[in-house]
């Protein structure tokens, strides 16, 4: 589809739901409330359906208003695959009108579909698709796309950064989206808890592929107490380390492995998921597996040395 006719085709409509992905991060949050702020605009109505509420986004969900009525259209924002509802899975399977994505690896069943793997960020699309729906940018749509956009390129330190990334950030704080108190938020502020989780994932790191993959772990006794606003961009951790081209992060959850991958230079981390049945991005990227912790650290060392 062209975006035009994404645009056309919601304006088709008047009451939406727009979905989120479970753990969602804030190009996720960001992208579905500037668009449901958009459709508010034009007289339509629109609510973002989440799993859970960061406090990190408050700024974000405190600052739009939802009402009661019957949706006629789902909207899904920045969800690669419907296996990531979460809880909302089962309402909304099957269900998806319209899909909007930048990710790849896309396999939501939706009859209009419109992915951008080019796109640094789903909030790149929904700042290209408002003026095609007849929205004006303002402050609040313009801090839901900044946070969109410079959360899921590590506050444009990642590969995925473009000079389209930068000049759409630049029209945002143009527009006057609090950039300084985003970037304070979402990349600056740490809680003594998060801190000290840090400690004990460094402590625990594993090195394998020639120390060219360094894989940190979290187990629900770790985060126990901690919001998931403390254990957010843990990810990001490994892959900072001076030769290591991958890094792996999992996270046990409450019947499985969240695993989380980052890469540097020319290692896929969406081909390394694709064999465990996730995917994503080039330099980042997810998956899911099940069993014992020493089991998954050891179906994970196995692929790597094989990987890389």
């Amino acid at each position: 589809m062209e975006l035009k006719e994404v645009a056309n085709l919601i304006l088709q409509h008047n009451n939406f739901d727009i979905l989120t992905h479970n753990y969602p991060d804030g190009d996720c949050i960001g992208s579905a409330f500037a668009l449901a702020h958009a459709l508010k605009q034009l007289g339509k109505n629109a609510r973002v359906i989440t799993t859970d509420r960061q406090k990190k986004f408050e700024f974000i969900f405190s600052r739009y208003e939802e009402s009661e009525f019957d949706c006629e259209y789902v909207i899904s924002a920045d969800v690669a695959d419907e296996k990531l509802l979460g809880a909302n899975r089962k309402k909304y399977e099957g269900r998806i009108d319209l899909c909007i994505d930048h990710h790849k690896s896309n396999r939501v069943d939706a009859p209009n579909k419109y992915v951008d793997e080019n796109s640094a960020a789903a909030g790149e699309i929904i700042y290209e698709l408002i003026p095609l729906l007849g929205a004006e940018y303002t402050k609040d749509i313009s801090d839901c796309l900044y946070t969109a956009i410079s959360t899921d390129t590590g506050c444009f330190r990642y590969t995925n950064t473009t000079s389209r990334t930068m000049r759409i950030a630049a029209d945002l704080i143009d527009l006057g989206c609090d950039s300084a108190y985003i970037n304070k938020v979402m990349f600056e502020s740490k809680s003594k808890a998060r801190v000290e989780l840090e400690k004990e994932i460094l402590e625990k790191m594993i090195f394998c592929a020639d120390d060219k993959c360094a894989i940190i772990y979290t187990t629900k006794e770790m985060t126990d107490g901690l919001s998931d606003d403390e254990t957010e961009g843990i990810a990001s951790i490994p892959r900072q380390i001076e030769g290591v081209k991958m890094g792996i992060t999992v996270r046990e959850k409450e019947k499985d492995y969240k695993i989380s991958v980052r890469t540097n230079d020319d290692v896929d981390a969406c081909e390394f998921c694709r064999q465990f049945g996730g995917g994503g991005h080039t330099a980042a990227s997810g998956c899911t597996l099940n069993g014992d912790l020493n089991s998954v650290l050891n179906t994970l060392i196995e692929a790597a040395e094989m990987f890389i």
